[in-house]
């Protein structure tokens, strides 16, 4: 049986200072992916990747073209090496990721997108008026129960994540996630932590984020996909440039349904997943949606060593 190979490409809170480092002094294309990436922005990114400091590299507007360089260098490097994926998912930003490595948008106009798009994220909330939680133990369903009845008394507050049938991450305005954590507490949710993040993600407080990013993609010119990537906001898969357009746009405020892509590539036929840029939050979290899928992860000269080792 031959495999069937699907990039997992990550989101936001999977970067660190260092990312890609390595992987750029032992391949040229990802060292000349990482100056690529420079030119594009006008100034050193890679170097902000590489040396920090950290708090730089975590403003949105930093980490979102951060992450989706290292994902490209790391995909650049697995198609020298023959390694290419038949379908293709991304959480949040990582769905432009995957769009770049499909060919549905240029490498260049994805980073000054992003870049644009982590801009408006930070600006549509002020500091402090949103936030987001994780709830562990509690399915998305009661999940969303919780947030209804909070919403009613405290104001907007919604599932953001539904990143595994025991993780989902909701958000909305500071008050009202308060009010849902107790909510699922009650309803028997293991644990509720608050996360350190700048703005709400993935919810209606979002909506001027979105609109920036529809006139930023109303700009770029976009090609059908040359495989199918999921949209976290519909759980299904892409093949058009303008399903692709409405996906990346709506995703702003919409939901990221992770389980539901992870399963629409394993309908479509994906015997193995690689997690393709920092980290191992992706290949976590195929542990909890379906443990029997073969997953492996690629961010440094090791892990791509023992990819391909399991992968010929």
């Amino acid at each position: 049986m031959t495999q069937k190979l699907a990039f997992l490409f990550p989101g936001q809170g999977s970067q660190t200072v260092g990312m890609g480092r390595e992987l750029a002094q032992h391949h040229l294309i990802a060292a000349e992916t990482f100056s690529e990436a420079d030119d594009a922005l006008g100034f050193p990114l890679s170097t902000l990747i590489f040396e920090g400091p950290a708090e730089e590299l975590r403003l949105t507007e930093n980490t979102q073209p951060a992450l989706l360089t290292v994902s490209v260098a790391v995909a650049r490097v697995l198609a020298q090496a023959g390694i290419e994926p038949a379908l293709a998912a991304g959480h949040s930003l990582g769905e432009w990721s995957a769009h770049v490595v499909a060919g549905t948008l240029s490498f260049a106009d994805a980073l000054r997108a992003v870049k644009a798009r982590g801009r408006a994220m930070q600006a549509a909330v002020p500091a402090g008026v949103g936030a987001m939680a994780a709830i562990l133990q509690l399915d998305a369903d009661q999940v969303a129960e919780a947030c209804r009845e909070a919403a009613a008394e405290a104001g907007l507050v919604q599932a953001a994540n539904l990143n595994s049938p025991s993780q989902t991450v909701i958000s909305g305005s500071a008050a009202a996630v308060e009010k849902a954590i107790a909510n699922a507490k009650a309803r028997g949710a293991r644990r509720a932590v608050l996360l350190p993040v700048s703005a709400p993600f993935h919810c209606a407080l979002m909506q001027p984020a979105q609109e920036e990013v529809a006139r930023v993609l109303a700009s770029i010119a976009l090609s059908d996909p040359r495989i199918p990537v999921a949209a976290n906001v519909t759980g299904s898969l892409v093949t058009t440039a303008e399903a692709a357009r409405d996906a990346l746009t709506r995703q702003v405020t919409g939901a990221v349904r992770w389980v539901e892509c992870v399963n629409a590539l394993i309908d479509a036929g994906a015997t193995t997943f690689v997690e393709t840029g920092s980290g191992k939050v992706l290949t976590g979290l195929m542990k909890q949606i379906d443990p029997a899928q073969k997953a492996l992860n690629v961010e440094d000269p090791a892990s791509l060593e023992s990819a391909l080792a399991a992968l010929k």
